[in-house]
């Protein structure tokens, strides 16, 4: 089995590539991860170089893992600030470092992809035992694999890899045993009363301020919209100080690329008529010459899961960031049978909106002995906080008394 490392996802076939994937995640797919290198999203300056690793039989593909160099630890979602702090005052570099992940994107999924009908448990292992050897090889500091499902973080540890974990706060069709949730009104049903009395006025809110919110998939979505729809989401970076990595070019590649599982939800105010009466915010405005896009929510799909991802607004309408980025979602989940929806990382105010924490994993290889005894230790105290965290959160479960709780 040769192992060989790609400055260029395009230097792998993309039909080779997707014949790995075990689902239809869409963040693992050729077409998003080569799209933010030829669209200008991932530079060096931005501490990201692509370093994708690829186990081959001969011709065929049979192994592989979506990697990165990393010059900094920006755009990962799982926060190594203080090991870096660490080895830097140990007069030593961490950077670059080694990480296997998908760029600015807080989604669990596959990392170690194998051949369909083939040993999965060995090309796991002969991935990773590669990944371990190129950071031993190059004498870098560290190797990360984020975001990981439960059977690759499995492996991972088997290999003696440190594993981490977190919370995350994601929406499912808790009553999916039962046939599930067929309507928005199903879910609110399942709530305490003052969280459905909560979430309805958040809603009217957005109403009442004539605002209507369309849902479009990526090839509904014509060029002016994507303009707009990336100066939202500008805005908003900027607002917050943030660095938008995302071009333009990259969020219409997806609309061609990957057109049915891209979702965004368009937020418009009609300019004209002021005064006429306020549809509900899920309903589709049928004049649309004259309406101003105030606000977004871009998001993403698979067979069964929505992933929220990137939110712009120019507007500060009450509720509508929760309209848009929530229940909308919620909604187009109940009426496309998704059992899924996860909108993103952090944010304890999603729990009072049916989002309840769910686990989130990751797993790291630490060259140096030393700091290695020293993250383990510091992950085992961080460990015990989190599941005391976890308790603390579901006091404050919006559901219903007699609901089921989700389980880690």
């Amino acid at each position: 089995m040769q192992a060989r490392f790609h400055s260029s996802l395009d230097a792998i076939d993309a039909r080779a590539w997707n014949a790995l994937l075990p689902d239809d995640n869409p963040f693992l797919r050729h077409e998003f991860l080569s799209g933010l290198e030829h669209t200008g999203c991932l530079r060096a300056e931005y501490g990201w170089r692509a370093h994708h690793l690829g186990l081959h039989e001969g011709a065929e593909l049979v192994a592989a893992a979506p990697l990165y160099l990393k010059g900094n630890s920006h755009g990962e979602f799982v926060f190594d600030w203080s090991w870096a702090s660490a080895y830097e005052r140990a007069g030593l570099d961490y950077y670059p470092k080694l990480l296997g992940a998908v760029p600015y994107s807080p989604a669990t999924g596959a990392r170690l992809l194998t051949r369909p009908r083939h040993d999965a448990s060995a090309l796991r292992a002969a991935l990773i035992a590669t990944i371990a050897r190129e950071v031993e090889r190059n004498k870098l500091s560290s190797a990360h694999v984020n975001f990981v499902t439960e059977a690759d973080a499995q492996a991972l540890e088997q290999a003696g890899w440190l594993p981490r974990f977190d919370w995350q706060f994601h929406w499912s069709n808790r009553s999916a045993e039962t046939g599930g949730w067929r309507t928005f009104d199903d879910f609110l049903a399942a709530l305490a009363h003052k969280k459905r009395k909560n979430i309805r006025a958040e809603r009217a809110q957005v109403a009442r301020a004539g605002v209507v919110c369309e849902l479009r998939h990526g090839d509904e979505i014509n060029a002016r919209e994507w303009r707009a729809i990336h100066r939202l989401y500008l805005n908003t970076f900027d607002e917050r100080g943030n660095h938008a990595a995302l071009t333009e070019a990259f969020f219409r590649h997806l609309g061609a690329a990957m057109p049915r599982q891209v979702v965004a939800v368009l937020c418009k105010r009609a300019l004209t008529s002021p005064a006429r009466t306020p549809v509900h915010p899920s309903a589709v405005m049928e004049d649309r010459t004259h309406d101003e896009l105030v606000a977004m929510a871009l998001m993403l799909r698979s067979s069964d899961t929505l992933y929220g991802r990137y939110w712009g607004s120019t507007s500060n309408v009450p509720g509508l960031h929760f309209e848009a980025c929530y229940y909308q979602g919620i909604d187009y989940c109940l009426r496309e049978g998704l059992t899924t929806f996860e909108p993103g990382a952090q944010g304890e105010h999603k729990i009072a909106r049916g989002f309840l924490p769910t686990m989130t994993r990751s797993c790291h290889y630490i060259r140096d002995p030393r700091f290695r005894v020293a993250v383990r230790d510091a992950l085992a105290r961080e460990a015990e906080a989190l599941r005391d965290y976890r308790t603390e959160l579901l006091t404050h479960s919006p559901y219903a008394r007699h609901a089921r709780e989700p389980t880690p």
